[in-house]
C-alpha cells in the first residue's frame, strides 16, 4: 500500500519521533534532525502545541514546562526545509486545533497522538486536510478505533490520502510482557484497508524490530542524542543515534526475509523444481505389452515425465516396449 510516497509493502516506513526531546533548544532540534538522517530513518517528527490549549490551567508545573519547550512556528519551518534538504519526511503532532491549521502548510502527513484518539473535533479537523493521517491506538479498543476510521473517511468523502493505524501501548516505558505485540496482527485482520504499524514505548529496539515480523509497515521510536540528557523521561526510553541506526539496519534486514508474502517459487527454487519433483515409473521391470496397473508404477526423481496426479494418463494403457524398473515412462513407452 502506498503511503506517504512509501510502498508499505515493500519497506516499512521507520519514524524517528523526537518529540520534544530538544527541551526547547533549537540547535538541539536541529542536530537531533541531522542524527537522525543519518541513521537512515525515513522521517522525524515533532511534537506541535500551544501549552495554553494543551493542559490546564490548575497543571501549573507542566503548564511551564511545556512553554519551555515550545518552538515558533518560524523554527517549526526551518526545521521542515533542513529535513527536505536531507531527504527524509518531516512532520510533527499537532495537540490543538491551531497547531494542526498551522502544520498543514509544512507536511505531507498527520499524526494523533494516542492521548487524542477520542478527541473528535482535533481528528477532523486534520482529516479535513486529506492528507494521509496516522492514528497511535494506545488506550483503545477495535470498537473505539472503527468509530474513528468512520469519522475520517466520513470527511474524506471516498477519497482515500491512506490511513494507519500504530498498535501502542500509551505507558512510559511499556514493560515487555506488557508490549502485546501481537496486537498487530488483531488490527491487520480488523482493518484491511489501513496501514497497520507500531508506535514503541519500551525501552531498545527489540520490540520494533519484532514488530516489523508481526506484520507492522509503519515503525515509530522516540529519538534522543543522549539517553541521560535530562531527567525528562522520554530521553530513556528513546533509541540514540547508534541504537537507532541499528534499529533501521534490522527493520531493512527484517523486511528483506519476510519478502513481500506471496507464496510462489521463488527465483533460488527454480533450479531445483526439476530435479526433487516426481515422475510416474515403472515399479518393476515391465515387458512390452504390460496393461499397466497400480502394481506396476512407483514415483521417482527427478521430475521431467509423466507427473503425479496424471495417473490416469499411464493406467489401464499398454506399454510398447519393455521398461526397466525404476526408468520413468515417456509418451513413446505408451500405447494409444
Amino acid at each position: 500500500m502506498k503511503f506517504v510516497d512509501i510502498d508499505t509493502d515493500r519497506s516499512v516506513f521507520v519514524i524517528a519521533e523526537i518529540g520534544n526531546n530538544h527541551e526547547g533548544s533549537f540547535a538541539q532540534a536541529e542536530e537531533l534532525v541531522g542524527r537522525a538522517a543519518e541513521t537512515g530513518a525515513d522521517a522525524v517528527k515533532f511534537q506541535t502545541f500551544i501549552p495554553e490549549h494543551y493542559v490546564s490551567s490548575s497543571d501549573a508545573a507542566r503548564l511551564e514546562r511545556l512553554r519551555k519547550f515550545q518552538l515558533s512556528q518560524e523554527q517549526f519551518a526551518r526545521l521542515a526545509k533542513q529535513a527536505a534538504d536531507l531527504g527524509v519526511v518531516f512532520f510533527s503532532t499537532p495537540f490543538d486545533l491551531e497547531s494542526a491549521r498551522f502544520l498543514n502548510s509544512l507536511q505531507p502527513v498527520f499524526k494523533i497522538a494516542s492521548g487524542d484518539n477520542t478527541f473528535g473535533p482535533l481528528i477532523e479537523t486534520v482529516a479535513g486536510f486529506h492528507k494521509p493521517m496516522i492514528v497511535s491506538t494506545g488506550m483503545a479498543d477495535v470498537p473505539l478505533l472503527r468509530k474513528v476510521e468512520a469519522d475520517i473517511r466520513r470527511v474524506w468523502a471516498g477519497a482515500d490520502p491512506g490511513l494507519a493505524f500504530l498498535h501502542c501501548v500509551a505507558s512510559y516505558p511499556v514493560p515487555d510482557d506488557q508490549a502485546n505485540i501481537g496486537a498487530i496482527g488483531t488490527l491487520k485482520a480488523a482493518f484491511p484497508g489501513c496501514v497497520i504499524g507500531y508506535s514503541d514505548h519500551t525501552l531498545g529496539v527489540k520490540a520494533a524490530t519484532l514488530a516489523v515480523a508481526a506484520g507492522a509497515h509503519v515503525v515509530e521510536k522516540h529519538f534522543t542524542l543522549d539517553k541521560n540528557y535530562s531527567a525528562f523521561r522520554d530521553h530513556q526510553l528513546s533509541a540514540d543515534p547508534a541504537e537507532m541506526k541499528t534499529l533501521v539496519e534490522n527493520i531493512r534486514e527484517v523486511s528483506t526475509i519476510l519478502g513481500s508474502g506471496e507464496k510462489v517459487m521463488q527465483p533460488c527454487e527454480e533450479s531445483l523444481r526439476v530435479a526433487v519433483r516426481r515422475s510416474i515409473g515403472a515399479a518393476r521391470n515391465l515387458p512390452a505389452g504390460t496393461v499397466l496397473t497400480g502394481a506396476d508404477i512407483t514415483w521417482v526423481r527427478p521430475g521431467n515425465g509423466i507427473a503425479p496426479g496424471d495417473e490416469a494418463k499411464v493406467l489401464g494403457r499398454k506399454t510398447t516396449r519393455a521398461v526397466a524398473k525404476g526408468a520413468i515412462f515417456t509418451a513413446e513407452d505408451l500405447a494409444g
